[in-house]
């Protein structure tokens, strides 16, 4: 107690006397890192006693080496009243409040505050230094920071100085409550291009503002990287082409596969296939597909082929009412895309151009065929054209044909052409006293044909022919119509019969007389050749007369003993000769002259029709005529019986004469129509061909 009363009374003195203590500086708040020294300033005036500092107010002492503290020291001049605290090297325990006091003269400095700093150690990356990851698949980078840090150190990510985003952050406490271990996570979707790269992972804090950087580098796997080319890209049809298809992998390609239009390539292997480009590598393209062990990738190009047109949809028929609209369509294909034209068929104007037609309002004029056409391509190749008919429902078109002039009270014929879309549901006949759509009525009948194809550009269409049979007066001074009639309404035509004169065929039947009767005098006189020369039976010669009351027959001896392959068409010549001239023989008329020879009926083959039968004229128009009479005649005792003479293909004549007659055949149908030189053409090779009428001479 006396030491402390003892300095008091000296302050107390020297305060009286002259100037009192004080600090000339006081230590401040320090902030030191973690094995550096610290240096806490402090210098008193007017104080020439002990100073000594503390720490968390306990005395380190007042020497100058501070005994017992070994990394403590006082520096600075005492007689100046420079005591500094020097601390090294800092450690954590030096984390305090410090205060400098002069004892004697009872002053105490503020407390200055010593933070001691931890630089963050050197930051891990899980996996590094060389981190394995795959192209295109989602990875997290860690980032680890151990030790005690003071203060909490930062981590940053940084490629080539440049920091990245997308990482997260956290850290782990001690149970102290003290910062202990960080992390960091980077997230990223790396690329081949990331192969090879340096990530850097940095600890930074206050206690090293630089930080302390762990660098790692990528090493990335990835599936193939292809580039497909194609040499030539623009080739003509039938060109060879040749595919390239190139590729980066880690690990390296294992295979190659080709496809083209999603079809594999059969027997292409490798990096490369040749082919004959054809129009289908336009839409179809060609792929490219290279594997590796982590996965495959491919790529496709499509050609530029050029070719010439070619019809892809054909046009449509179409079928439209009159006053409708009407179109068609077609499709072609073709590179450069073909220029297409609409004509009409057996027409060079253009009617319009592109894929469809258009036709407005159209009428029985417009139908027809219309043809799509596209010309070749470049190369000369492709092109053609398609064409579709267009059928213009309308009311029935009807034509009168030529119709041949007739004989009074024969056969005539009546014709008229119909064209009708849709077809007629009737075509009728009419005249004054009656009508007739189909079969016979009377003297009537009506038939119908179909009209050949094409005629008029219009289409089928129908033939109606009125047959009279046995003409009147009244049907050369009448008019017959025809008509017909559709949904769409009814059109007709008048026909009128013509007359045909007479004279005309009796010239036609003089001639064929004279013609009958030069050639059977020819074969009379070679009958009268064979005569001589013959010899006759004594028997009685009957001759049989078609149409007598007789039953009985007789013939010569060379028809009883004739074969029957001789029994061909022939022809029966029955005669009573009288020899005037030579008077061998004396004919004896057992009818005491009622018979007299007044005729021979002759029958002249004309033709050979199947079978053996023969082809007769048509009747005369004069009318049938009467019915030859025929007669039994027996020749006279001793007369010389006529030779029998044979003709090729035609039977043979039993005894010429020369006057013949010829029976008439009426026919029993009618046939098609017979168009004659002026009417529209038909192909009569349709139509059945009618059998030869046979011709009746009267001489």
């Amino acid at each position: 107690m006396l030491v402390p009363a003892l300095l008091g009374l000296v302050f107390c003195f020297r305060g009286r006397a002259g100037a009192s203590p004080h600090f000339l500086q006081q230590p401040e708040n320090l902030v030191v890192l973690l094995g550096e020294e610290a240096r806490l300033p402090c210098a008193l005036g007017a104080y020439w006693g002990l100073v000594q500092w503390t720490k968390d107010g306990l005395a380190l002492g007042g020497e100058r080496d501070l005994p017992g503290w070994s990394r403590y020291w006082i520096s600075g001049n005492a007689a100046s009243g420079q005591h500094n605290l020097h601390i090294r090297p800092v450690e954590l325990e030096d984390e305090a409040s410090y205060e400098c006091q002069a004892t004697q003269a009872g002053l105490r400095s503020r407390p200055a505050q010593l933070h001691v700093l931890v630089p963050p150690e050197a930051p891990q990356v899980l996996g590094g230094p060389s981190v394995s990851l795959v192209a295109g698949i989602p990875a997290n980078l860690t980032c680890r920071s151990h030790g005690d840090a003071r203060p909490t150190p930062e981590l940053l990510w940084l490629r080539d100085g440049v920091r990245l985003d997308g990482t997260t952050f956290h850290q782990t406490l001690l149970k102290e409550g003290n910062t202990g271990s960080m992390e960091s996570t980077l997230s990223l979707t790396p690329s081949s291009n990331d192969d090879g790269a340096t990530l850097v992972c940095r600890a930074r804090s206050q206690a090293l503002p630089t930080g302390r950087d762990t660098a790692i580098t990528l090493s990335l796997q990835y599936p193939p990287e292809v580039t497909l080319s194609a040499e030539p890209q623009t080739v003509q049809e039938g060109e060879k082409v040749t595919f390239l298809c190139q590729a980066t992998a880690q690990p390296p390609v294992t295979g190659y596969r080709w496809a083209k239009g999603g079809s594999p390539v059969l027997g292409a292997r490798g990096p490369r296939l040749e082919v004959v480009a054809d129009a289908s590598f336009l839409t179809e393209p060609v792929s490219c597909e290279v594997s590796n062990a982590v996965g495959s990738a491919n790529r496709s190009t499509a050609l530029d082929v050029l070719f010439g047109p070619t019809l892809q949809a054909k046009p449509e028929p179409r079928s439209v009412d009159v006053g409708e609209d009407a179109s068609f369509s077609c499709a072609w294909r073709g590179n450069p895309l073909p220029r297409v034209t609409w004509t009409r068929r057996g027409g060079v104007q253009v009617l319009g151009s592109g894929p469809t037609l258009r036709l407005p309002s159209v009428g029985p004029e417009d139908t027809g065929d219309y043809v799509c056409r596209a010309e070749p391509g470049l190369s000369g190749l492709g092109g053609g054209a398609a064409e579709a008919r267009l059928t213009v429902n309308a009311p029935p078109v009807v034509t009168a044909l030529h119709s041949a002039p007739a004989f009074l009270r024969g056969p005539a014929r009546l014709q008229c052409l119909v064209f009708a879309s849709p077809a007629p549901e009737a075509v009728v006949w009419s005249w004054d006293e009656g009508f007739l759509e189909a079969g016979a009525q009377g003297r009537f009948l009506v038939e119908t044909f179909p009209a050949p194809e094409g005629h008029g550009g219009q289409g089928p269409g129908l033939i109606s022919v009125l047959h009279i049979s046995g003409t009147q007066e009244s049907d050369f001074s009448r008019s017959f119509n025809c008509s017909a009639r559709n949904r769409l309404g009814e059109g007709g035509t008048r026909v009128s019969l013509g007359r045909r004169d007479v004279l005309p065929t009796v010239r036609i039947v003089a001639g064929v007389a004279a013609a009958a009767t030069t050639l059977l005098m020819v074969i009379t006189g070679v009958a009268l050749c064979c005569w001589r020369h013959a010899s006759f039976s004594k028997k009685k010669n009957l001759v049989r007369i078609p149409g007598s009351s007789d039953g009985s027959s007789s013939r010569g001896p060379e028809e009883e003993t004739g074969s029957g392959e001789d029994r061909g068409p022939f022809v029966h010549t029955h005669s009573d000769l009288v020899l005037d001239e030579e008077r061998a023989l004396e004919t004896k008329d057992p009818t005491n002259g009622y018979y007299k020879v007044r005729g021979v009926s002759v029958s002249l083959s004309l033709g050979e029709a199947p079978g053996g039968g023969l082809f007769l004229p048509p009747p005369s128009p004069l009318g049938p005529p009467a019915t030859p009479s025929f007669y039994d005649f027996n020749p006279h005792p001793g007369m010389v019986p006529p030779c029998r003479l044979y003709r090729a293909r035609a039977g043979y004549l039993t005894t010429p004469h020369p006057r013949a007659f010829t029976s008439y055949i009426e026919p029993t149908s009618f046939g098609p129509p017979d168009l004659v030189p002026g009417t529209p053409p038909f192909s009569y090779a349709a139509f059945p061909t009618p059998g030869h009428p046979r011709l009746q001479t009267h001489v």
